[in-house]
């Protein structure tokens, strides 16, 4: 008996052609390594085409792209052989401006999980904190704590990297 095979519509290329590149920056902070990040959106992109939600504007469908995404990082790195591996092995993909945009998304990527979605929302895809908030399903204070949390995190990093 063969399956039928389902073709993506017009609407999910088009949308695969808009987001692609910014869910898979997303994924690579969360995952670190290139593989799992193209894993990581290609499972949210067959998630929009089986199901199919209706969007009432672009800018909610980018928000529910991005928190699927967001979902798919945190079931991806809750795998028990995930959890021993060591990652930031792709991180050189992301950044383009020399190593000191190197050195701080390392840092960024090691944030916990909550943090760096934050922060990389906020400084990297030049989301506002309302955005943020919609977009994660959080309080606007949830994610103000958040961005505070993870600039402490970072400021004592950038001074113990300095000290040494």
């Amino acid at each position: 008996m063969q399956r039928s095979m389902t073709r993506p519509g017009n609407h999910v290329i088009k949308s695969y052609e808009a987001y692609s590149e910014m869910l898979f920056r997303i994924a690579m902070v969360h995952l670190g390594r290139r593989q799992d990040a193209e894993e990581a959106v290609q499972d949210t992109f067959i998630k929009l085409m089986e199901k199919a939600p209706a969007f009432n504007d672009a800018e909610h469908q980018k928000a529910w792209l991005i928190r699927v995404l967001t979902n798919t990082c945190k079931t991806m790195l809750g795998r028990g052989w995930r959890k021993r591996e060591v990652k930031l092995d792709g991180a050189e993909a992301l950044a383009a401006d020399g190593p000191i945009d190197l050195a701080l998304l390392q840092l960024v990527m090691a944030l916990p999980a909550k943090i760096k979605t934050v922060i990389h929302l906020y400084y990297y895809e030049d989301y506002s904190v309302q955005e943020i908030s919609r977009i994660l399903q959080i309080s606007d204070s949830a994610v103000k704590m958040r961005l505070q949390r993870g600039r402490q995190l970072l400021k004592l990093e950038l001074e113990g990297a300095e000290s040494e």
